[in-house]
């Protein structure tokens, strides 16, 4: 279960509209990679170090290729690729490296991940 809270927010496209009231998502903890690799490990016959070591290696070479500029894709989990934020400009050759003003990463699920919040339940902390 998702636990929600409820928050109270302005609209941005109105600051003089009276606030109202969503449903926000709350964390109940985090999971480390070490977790992971217990959990991996205990599933398997793979020791918790090795799987460890694997997962380490993983993002390592995740990091390398999001670098190259390419879209990395982690079957039945989904993919990464980087994004931009840029300035705006009057003509195609004014947009430059210089016009750049932030990274991101985007993150789009697979379809088995995506399906999980079909099915995923909420209760009110």
């Amino acid at each position: 279960m998702v636990k929600i809270k409820p928050l109270q927010k302005s609209n941005p496209r109105d600051l003089t509209a009276e606030k109202k009231f969503y449903a926000q998502a709350i964390a109940t903890g985090t999971t480390d990679l070490e977790r992971l690799a217990y959990l991996v490990s205990n599933q398997s016959t793979v020791r918790e170090a090795d799987c460890y070591a694997v997962i380490l290696s993983l993002v390592h070479n995740i990091v390398d290729e999001l670098e190259q500029g390419k879209i990395v894709k982690l079957d039945k989990l989904g993919s990464f690729q980087v994004g931009v934020r840029s300035l705006p400009s009057e003509t195609e050759k004014e947009v430059s490296a210089n016009s750049v003003k932030s990274a991101h990463l985007n993150f789009r699920p697979d379809t088995k991940l995506r399906s999980l919040l079909k099915n995923v339940g909420f209760t009110l902390n």
